[in-house]
């Protein structure tokens, strides 16, 4: 490595760390953690638990960008003071060369994190999924995506349950609400909101004809913290009823389904798969929490004139991904132009390449 290129290195990553610095939000997450772990040490934190336990994701998820950018930061240092040595000894050259590429990889990784800062990025996410257009094939088609979601899931070490769930009558399924937890997990699968649509020779189809298909999927933001989402009591009605899901005998003699419906916004949730009626009434208020704060976001998008969600008809010329089986395999994210040939590992769970490729896709939109 010449000195010109020693010193081009070092006047490129000064800038890109002060970037990755602010993308990342270095400076309000400092104060942040002291804040979090000056609560987890409250006497009665323990109190509400799944308040508590949301607390503890949220600060180890601040405490390791924080370490990342510090032990990155501390590497930048490191190789600039190794440089002088390295242009007169070559074992020192040999080793600054390694730290270099390291340290690239290191901060395109932390760059491909600074694409999940949005406000509710962080948190966990609920996922629905609703077959379109297509009738059996579509609900087929919802079984093959919440497949395919649920390897990508278990790849990514993220937690997946079903909160309510609704079969197809010959195949598929006519409509599921999912429960995503892990690091960033709404941060990434809001690359998955829309219409998705499927292309292949239809099993169902005794004169195996192509068919295509849809399926809506809308993603929205778990949030830790309830007071920020306010629900009035005289703005819901709530049906209880038979649970139709798999479960034990109670579950389908009893009214433990619940149905919560939003007046004003005519948001319909429902949850059968807890036990008892108080407990899907407590996770249909969450996913109906986490719903109207879906509807702000978009709202926020539209005055911003971004992209909109799930706003669409689910039939043609509204999607946003096709999956084609037949006449070729092809994956095609259609805002963003990235494609994938290997349609099986899409299938699979290999689905991480749309997602970044839509989160730099709306970076630089932002940017302009």
């Amino acid at each position: 490595m010449e000195k010109y290129e020693m010193n081009k290195f070092k006047s490129e990553y000064e800038v890109k760390l002060i970037e990755l610095c602010t993308a990342l939000g270095i400076d309000a997450k400092r104060p942040k953690l002291e804040s979090l772990e000056k609560e987890i040490n409250a006497a009665n934190f323990w109190d509400d638990q799944d308040h508590a336990q949301a607390t503890i994701n949220q600060m180890n998820s601040i405490k390791e960008t924080i370490f990342k950018y510090d032990s990155i930061q501390q590497k930048f240092k490191d190789i600039i003071e190794l440089m002088d040595m390295a242009l007169e000894d070559a074992e020192a050259m040999e080793l600054l060369e390694s730290l270099i590429e390291d340290f690239k990889n290191e901060m395109n990784a932390l760059e491909e994190q600074a694409l999940l800062s949005g406000k509710y990025d962080e948190f966990d996410c609920i996922l629905e999924l609703h077959p379109g257009a297509g009738g059996t094939e579509s609900m087929d088609w919802a079984d093959m995506l919440y497949r395919m979601y649920t390897r990508y899931c278990a790849k990514k070490g993220f937690k997946l349950k079903v909160i309510d769930y609704l079969p197809g009558d010959e195949a598929g399924i006519k409509s599921i609400t999912i429960s995503i937890s892990g690091a960033f997990a709404y941060g990434l699968f809001k690359a998955e909101r829309g219409v998705h649509r499927l292309v292949r020779i239809s099993p169902f189809d005794s004169n195996a004809r192509r068919h295509t298909s849809f399926v809506s999927c809308d993603v929205s933001p778990q949030i830790p913290e309830a007071e920020e989402v306010v629900v009035k009591d005289e703005d819901i009605k709530i049906d209880v009823y038979h649970s139709s899901g798999a479960g034990g005998q109670s579950v389908n003699t009893t009214d433990s389904a619940v149905r919560i419906t939003h007046k004003p916004t005519g948001i319909v949730v429902t949850c059968q798969n807890e036990r008892s009626q108080i407990k899907n009434r407590e996770v249909a208020m969450r996913v109906l929490k986490s719903k109207l704060l879906e509807l702000e976001i978009k709202h926020q998008e539209e005055e911003m004139k971004n992209l909109k969600g799930n706003q669409m008809e689910i039939n043609f010329g509204s999607q946003i991904r096709s999956y084609v089986f037949c006449p070729y395999t092809l994956v095609k994210d259609h805002r963003t132009g990235y494609e994938m040939g290997n349609i099986t590992a899409v299938m699979d769970g290999d689905i991480e390449g749309f997602m970044l490729s839509y989160l730099r896709a709306m970076a630089g939109k932002e940017n302009e």
